[in-house]
């Protein structure tokens, strides 16, 4: 059949909405579901962004898991998926560009393109899409609307974008009060410019409704009730509620099953359907062998759909049991059996995620897309349950024409100009190299090449030169030679002697030693690390012990020390701090930080060998 023959589907539209991080994704697709009548605030479940549903994602203001929803316009569907901005996330977007025929480009009006801007831009135009641009953020103060434009029209062009994609629409909206417009000096009072450039622009989706039915799946999500969920876009035929469908898996195999329930999104409702056809973005069930990157295809015509290419994970951390003396005391889920179960399942659904067993030992090799990656890993385990101990993170190194390469990032600081001596000073000592610098009012914007292998930590070193006023962003540049050595930490530890709980008496007299992790009257084991140390050597100290008692000395003296507040570390400041002797010891209530061995006799002889 001649291509312009071919039936489409009028009454739909399939759109993704890329951006980089917090430049209003969430919040622009919440204003289309309000506008649209699709969602109405209750006022017992008020909240900023609906489809950051996850706590995490609330907690952190990210989008961290990609989610599907449609509002109706004029008699169109338009299916919309929100994906995640952090490049940590890539694997979710790259997966969720392939199930749409068109994409939103958000832009700050005030930063311009930043570089997961560049990221999911690249995806996207790779992916043969033609992106509607959207300056958001407009009524913000400082904005400069028609400068972001530029830069994203020279984006396009940095990254070979045909003519008819740099022939783009541009829409001027402010999705915190719902409005956009084509033209910035006619302001609207609602989405409607956008809803239609949507209608006119996004290709509608082929319909081949006589083919052999053929869906792909990138999602995967689980019911207690009907079991494992596929979620994904139909790209040709039909299929019905009960009928049997071959599993085609990424390796080759088929397998037979039965499709149990169909289901489609409309707002924020999840309906039950008795078929789904080609072009719709649809889920379905009972299919529990399904994996994201499979093909659910006809039983009698099986024919898979070419498998997504995804980008290799770029860190490696271990995930151990926790074998340290407080072991069992906050989580239930804390056997090898227990890690193996819940890691193996994340790699199912988490396609940037790799997994693999370490012979001999009680753990795991956890490969991921950055810190931020695994770390939300680290942390949805821990609010389920599950106690461990994670070491330090490892760059992955490749072997590129016979020469060891590393990963490389591009990296943006946005920094006061007062600590702009010390920012530089910071990244020079990481061999980091400069490639613009540029000066906004009181503040300067860095951008930088940088090894993933120097960037870990300095996320934190950031924030306590600048106090707390510094920002950074970053995404995968690709691979570089490797050169240099490895950072050290400058800093050595104070390592608690004996297991007890900490006085006052004793943590007076370490305070003048470093900086402590640890207040009064908290339990303490040997081997676990208390505090950094003020010197470049690490020191075995004594937490627990007590003030001797006489006539002359009162048991409740103690009560009048004065100590300096602990520096409590979150759970990526900790990852950041670790060496590669060290663990952080993760549960449900408590994150410690601790040696690999121990014993303090059996760590010495291990550092003499």
């Amino acid at each position: 059949m001649p291509e312009e023959t071919k039936p489409i589907r009028e009454d739909l539209r399939n759109i993704a909405i890329i951006a980089h991080v917090d430049h209003g994704k969430t919040t622009l697709v919440d204003a289309m579901l309000k506008q649209t009548g699709e969602f109405h605030v209750r006022p017992d479940e008020a909240q900023e962004c609906v489809l950051d549903s996850n706590d995490l994602e609330r907690e952190r203001g990210i989008t961290i898991l990609a989610k599907n929803t449609s509002v109706p316009f004029q008699g169109v569907t338009i299916n919309i998926v929100d994906t995640p901005g952090h490049a940590d996330f890539g694997s979710e977007v790259e997966r969720i560009l392939k199930m749409v025929d068109g994409a939103l480009l958000l832009v700050d009006a005030f930063d311009g393109p930043m570089p997961q801007t560049r990221f999911v831009l690249k995806k996207s135009l790779e992916l043969g899409l033609k992106p509607i641009v959207v300056i958001n953020k407009v009524d913000r103060p400082g904005a400069k609307p028609f400068d972001a434009l530029d830069k994203t029209f020279s984006l396009f062009m940095e990254l070979g974008a045909t003519n008819e994609q740099l022939d783009f629409p541009t829409i001027y909206a402010s999705g915190r009060d719902g409005w956009a417009s084509a033209n910035l000096d006619r302001p609207s009072t609602d989405l409607k410019p956008l809803f239609e450039t949507i209608v006119r622009h996004v290709p509608p989706p082929a319909a081949a409704m006589n083919e052999p039915f053929q869906m792909l799946i990138t999602i995967i999500m689980h019911d207690d009730f009907v079991g494992r969920i596929g979620i994904g876009r139909v790209f040709r035929g039909q299929v019905k509620k009960n009928e049997q469908v071959m599993l085609i898996k990424r390796d080759g195999s088929q397998m037979s099953g039965r499709v149990t329930k169909l289901l489609s999104y409309r707002g924020l409702e999840v309906l039950e359907k008795e078929f789904v056809q080609a072009g719709d973005i649809a889920a379905l069930a009972g299919l529990e062998e399904a994996n994201v990157g499979d093909t659910i295809a006809s039983f009698e015509l099986p024919e898979a759909i070419p498998p997504m290419h995804i980008d290799e994970p770029t860190l490696v951390m271990e995930f151990l049991v926790n074998d340290s003396p407080f072991s069992g005391q906050d989580g239930q889920l804390l056997t090898t059996r227990h890690l193996r179960e819940r890691l193996f399942h994340e790699q199912e659904i988490n396609v940037g995620l790799k997994v693999e067993e370490i012979p001999g030992e009680t753990g795991f090799r956890v490969s991921g897309r950055g810190e931020l990656h695994l770390s939300v890993l680290i942390e949805t385990m821990r609010r389920e349950g599950y106690e461990m101990a994670v070491s330090k993170p490892e760059v992955i190194d490749h072997k590129i024409n016979g020469m060891l390469s590393e990963p490389a990032e591009d990296l943006v600081v946005d920094v006061e100009q007062t600590y702009q001596g010390a920012v530089l000073e910071c990244l020079g000592g990481r061999g980091a190299q400069m490639k613009n610098m540029h000066l906004e009012g009181n503040r300067l914007r860095l951008e930088y090449l940088i090894t993933a292998r120097a960037l870990i930590g300095f996320k934190n070193e950031l924030l306590n030169i600048t106090r707390g006023t510094g920002l950074m962003h970053h995404s995968f540049h690709g691979f570089i030679p490797r050169t240099g050595e490895d950072r050290n930490r400058p800093h050595g530890v104070l390592i608690a002697q004996e297991k007890g709980l900490t006085t006052a008496y004793a943590l007076d007299n370490l305070q003048d030693r470093g900086v402590l992790f640890v207040g009064r009257d908290v339990p303490v084991y040997g081997g676990m690390i208390i505090g950094e140390s003020a010197r470049d050597n690490s020191m075995i100290v004594n937490p627990c012990k007590k003030k001797a008692l006489t006539n002359m000395r009162a048991a409740g003296s103690d009560d009048n020390v004065l100590l300096t507040p602990a520096r409590v570390l979150t759970l990526e400041q900790a990852i950041e701090f670790i060496e590669t002797d060290e663990l952080v010891e993760v549960t449900p209530k408590n994150i410690r930080l601790r040696k690999k061995i121990l014993d303090h006799i059996q760590r010495k002889r291990s550092e003499k060998v």
